[in-house]
């Protein structure tokens, strides 16, 4: 089940919005660039953080069906099934080595994310955050959960639910198993992005905890809508986005190549999921990723991108993107539908907020309409 799309709930990251009609001064509007050098303030990195996040890791998707839900991860895009229960099932990407990356867990609220993520380097890391969250209010909670060492439970301040751990059980890669390879052969999970209502506020809160930007858009007013923010050392891991939120957006994985892309789409069609299909291919203009995406039969957005980009050098200011260049969305092709714009996933218990302003993104309907 799908969540209900409405105007009052899209995201304004990747949406183009040219200052007069969306087909007048085009060549302007697409020639647009981003700016080395941010002309606002915007927070400054952290190189020593009062414990290390490492890197994007894992993301909990409540589903209805356990058994349509694996057909689609494991046929599209090519995940293994590392373990699997009546309640639950454990996926991970080929060059992965560690338990899980996606967990679909059985639920009364299909269609909601109930925690996305994050690996720190070691136990003691795990203590420290504790530490840091109990001061700060993020009721932090010691929890136990299959397949993982000692995990910590937190809420940020705008609601987004998240799950920190050191270690995992550790499986075979399949990377080389090229028997198991099918559909767009995922290698491993990428980033997230999830919509919030204020994304310079939330780009705050995550600072302290060493995620730096590697770009950020603003809108018009010098307003931040959206921030890439990474600690693997690529361009994100965590992306904060202008919407009604918060919300989960998508779930990003990597693929090899160009050709990645394309045969997850390729599976899609053949196995009967032509329609899950939401967007793309195209190549995004901020991150610079040749991506798809795709609904899952619960609503979860997954992308296929095949392109990234070191960020870890710590003389590197991040990329400044105006919101109305039309290239921030994508270097070619069509704006996204609206429920590109509109739906996403929530996290179960955490109250939903506008933005203010609300976004008013270039949908594929307006700029067809325009057209016509």
């Amino acid at each position: 089940m799908r969540a209900p799309a409405d105007q009052a709930g899209c995201c304004e990251f990747l949406s183009p919005q040219p200052p007069s009609c969306p087909l007048r001064d085009v060549a302007a509007w697409r020639t647009k660039r981003p700016e080395r050098s941010p002309n606002m303030a915007i927070p400054a990195p952290v190189f020593d953080p009062p414990f290390r996040v490492t890197r994007a890791s894992h993301v909990r998707l409540n589903v209805r069906d356990l058994a349509a839900s694996k057909a689609f991860y494991t046929g599209i895009f090519g995940v293994a099934v590392t373990d699997e229960t009546a309640e639950a099932v454990y996926l991970r990407g080929l060059e992965e080595a560690c338990h899980h990356s996606i967990v679909l867990q059985r639920s009364d609220a299909p269609g909601t994310c109930e925690r996305i993520g994050f690996r720190v380097l070691t136990e003691d890391d795990l203590e420290q955050g504790y530490t840091w969250f109990e001061a700060r209010g993020w009721n932090p909670e010691w929890v136990e959960m299959p397949f993982q060492r000692r995990t910590l439970h937190v809420t940020d301040p705008r609601g987004i639910k998240l799950e920190f751990c050191a270690s995992m059980d550790v499986v075979p890669r399949l990377l080389v198993k090229f028997s198991c390879h099918q559909g767009g052969k995922a290698l491993r999970l990428d980033h997230f992005q999830v919509l919030v209502p204020d994304a310079a506020a939330a780009w705050n809160d995550y600072t302290p905890l060493g995620f730096r930007a590697s770009e950020y858009i603003v809108d018009g007013e010098g307003r931040t809508t959206a921030a890439f923010l990474q600690r693997k050392g690529n361009s994100h891991d965590f992306v904060l986005v202008n919407g009604r939120g918060p919300r989960l957006h998508h779930t990003a994985f990597m693929v090899a190549d160009n050709q990645g892309v394309i045969a997850g789409c390729d599976a899609a069609g053949e196995l009967g999921f032509a329609d899950a299909v939401e967007r793309g291919p195209g190549r995004h203009g901020a991150g610079h990723a040749l991506f798809v995406y795709f609904r899952d039969p619960d609503g979860h957005r997954i992308e296929l991108n095949s392109t990234t980009y070191t960020a870890m050098d710590s003389e590197l200011e991040p990329v400044r993107w105006d919101r109305t260049a039309a290239t921030v969305v994508a270097q070619w092709g069509l704006p996204a539908q609206r429920t590109w714009f509109d739906d996403a996933s929530p996290f179960p218990g955490s109250p939903l907020s506008l933005p203010d302003p609300a976004p008013n993104p270039l949908t594929l309907e307006k700029y067809l309409a325009a057209k016509s």
